[in-house]
């Protein structure tokens, strides 16, 4: 899966390697950003103010920096190394602004909260480069987990709806990195930096992989080091009603986000 390259926000160029058209393969998960440029006016103008209810917004940087500012009052940077993980419940308003960097390499992910929390309180996670546990650096590979575990080590980011897996994994040269998929979670890899080779062929990076319940997952390394993001959740098998920035189960509920927008009502914290 290679999505297709877009602009977004007031006109962030990036890769959209997935989002509208293969929500019913990717349950929990909604759509993935990435962002690769030495060129800041590619991203520079960023993504100003703009709502989400009904969803997590997940930004992970690998190189960079991003400004972010919302209306629970939180405000600061996502660094190098940094992960915002953002619970938009039933409603939040934000903005993420990148700034001029020699690389902006990163990724933003969509995860769909189930009905039952999708009016709940908005939270919000700073997890910084410090508090992502690293769990394996061996002659094979290096593991950082952000959230769930690997290795009997746990990530920061917990008491997430689709218990989710977040790894981000460095397979160095010449090395063989393998997982086996969990069952009843939908699991995505994404070659962000390198060359990776999957059952047996070898792929550029921004390019992304589906895989089943208890599939092992096996990612090669035979040219160069090859840096990938492991997602995997728990199915909500759920209806979606998406429009925008809102993601919903039924159209009723998403026309009464849009009504609440427009009638100034959107925002229930203070």
């Amino acid at each position: 899966m290679e999505g297709r390259d877009s602009t977004d926000g007031a006109g962030v160029h990036l890769r959209r390697v997935f989002s509208h058209g293969e929500v019913a393969h990717l349950d929990p998960f909604l759509l993935l950003d990435s962002f690769d440029s030495t060129d800041p006016k590619d991203y520079i103008k960023g993504f100003p103010w703009h709502p989400h209810r009904g969803i997590e917004t997940v930004t992970y940087l690998i190189e960079g920096t991003i400004d972010h500012g919302d209306s629970l009052g939180n405000q600061g940077s996502i660094d190098e190394g940094c992960c915002q993980w953002m619970s938009a419940g039933n409603g939040i308003i934000h903005q993420e602004m990148p700034q001029a960097s020699n690389r902006m390499l990163g990724v933003q992910l969509w995860v769909n909260l189930p009905a039952s929390q999708k009016m709940s309180e908005p939270a919000y996670r700073d997890v910084r480069k410090e508090d992502v546990k690293l769990a394996r650096d061996d002659a094979t590979a290096q593991v950082r987990v952000i959230a769930g575990s690997y290795n009997g080590v746990r990530g920061p980011v917990g008491d997430i709806a689709v218990a989710p897996l977040f790894l981000d994994v460095l397979v160095k040269p010449g090395k063989t990195f393998d997982l086996e998929t969990p069952a009843e979670h939908t699991v995505f890899v994404f070659l962000i930096d390198g060359k990776g080779e999957f059952d047996g062929q070898v792929y550029p990076k921004r390019t992304g992989f589906l895989y089943e319940d208890g599939d092992m997952i096996t990612i090669g390394a035979p040219e160069e080091a090859a840096r990938v993001l492991i997602f995997a959740g728990k199915k909500l098998k759920e209806p979606v009603a998406w429009g925008g920035p809102i993601v919903m189960n039924t159209q009723e509920e998403l026309q009464q986000a849009f009504r609440e927008l427009d009638e100034g009502t959107f925002i229930r914290h203070k």
